[in-house]
C-alpha cells in the first residue's frame, strides 16, 4: 500500500472559490503549516495550461513539508506534474485503470462504498450535507462505519465536514477527515488546520 492512515488524517481538498487575499499556492502552504496530512487540488474550471502550472507549483510545496499530493481526476496531468497520486470518482476512471497508467508507486483514492481494485484508500460521504457537489447524497454514520470495517484499506469521511460536526464522526473507524471550506474558507488558514488536527485525534 503507497498511503498510510496517519497521511490521511487531515486531508486538505482546495477550492478556488475562496482565493482572494492570498493565492491557491499561499493557501495551501498555510495548511501545511498547520498540519495538513494530504492536499488535493480540485479545479473543474482551468484548462490543461494553467491546471499544470498551478499543480507543479502546488507539488514542489507539498514535497517541501513532505505530505503527499494528490491530483483530482487527471491522470495524464498527474503524470507530468510529479504528483504523489490521483483521487477518481465514481463516474470517472477506473482505479484499475488508473493504477495502470500511473504504475505501483503512486496513490490511488477513489469516492465509493466498497473497495475499488488497485485504490489505496477510500472517499466516503457525504457525510453531511455539502455546497461544493449538489449531486452527492447524505450516507448515515452507520454506513461509514459499515464501509470502515469491511474494507482492508484506509477510509476518508468527506462532504460538509467542519469543527461543529466533525467529532460526530468518533468511533466509526475512518483514517482522518478530508474538508473543503472548513480549511480555505477560513479567514486564518494555518489556524483553522491547528484546532482541526487536534480535533482529529479524537476521532
Amino acid at each position: 500500500m503507497n498511503c498510510t492512515a496517519e497521511m490521511l488524517r487531515l486531508y486538505a481538498v482546495t477550492d478556488r472559490a475562496w482565493v482572494g487575499r492570498q493565492t491557491l499556492p499561499q493557501q495551501v502552504e498555510a495548511a501545511l503549516k498547520g498540519g495538513a496530512t494530504c492536499v488535493q487540488l480540485r479545479e473543474k474550471h482551468l484548462d490543461d495550461t494553467d491546471m499544470l502550472a498551478e499543480a507543479k507549483t502546488i507539488s514542489a510545496l507539498c514535497r517541501a513539508y513532505h505530505v503527499p499530493f494528490i491530483l483530482n481526476d487527471n491522470v495524464p496531468l498527474a503524470k507530468l506534474c510529479g504528483a504523489d497520486g490521483v483521487h477518481v470518482g465514481q463516474d470517472d476512471l477506473s482505479a484499475a485503470e488508473a493504477r495502470r497508467l500511473l504504475g505501483p508507486d503512486k496513490i490511488i483514492g477513489v469516492s465509493a462504498h466498497n473497495v475499488a481494485d488497485g485504490a489505496d484508500y477510500l472517499g466516503c460521504g457525504a457525510m453531511f450535507p455539502t455546497h461544493t457537489k449538489t449531486d452527492t447524497n447524505v450516507i448515515s454514520r452507520q454506513v461509514l462505519a459499515d464501509v470502515c470495517a469491511s474494507v482492508p484499506i484506509p477510509v476518508v469521511a468527506i462532504g460538509g465536514i467542519h469543527r461543529e460536526n466533525l467529532l460526530q464522526l468518533a468511533g466509526c473507524g475512518e483514517a482522518g477527515i478530508a474538508v473543503i471550506s472548513a480549511i480555505f474558507a477560513q479567514p486564518d488558514i494555518e489556524a483553522a488546520c491547528r484546532e482541526l488536527r487536534e480535533m482529529v485525534r479524537k476521532l
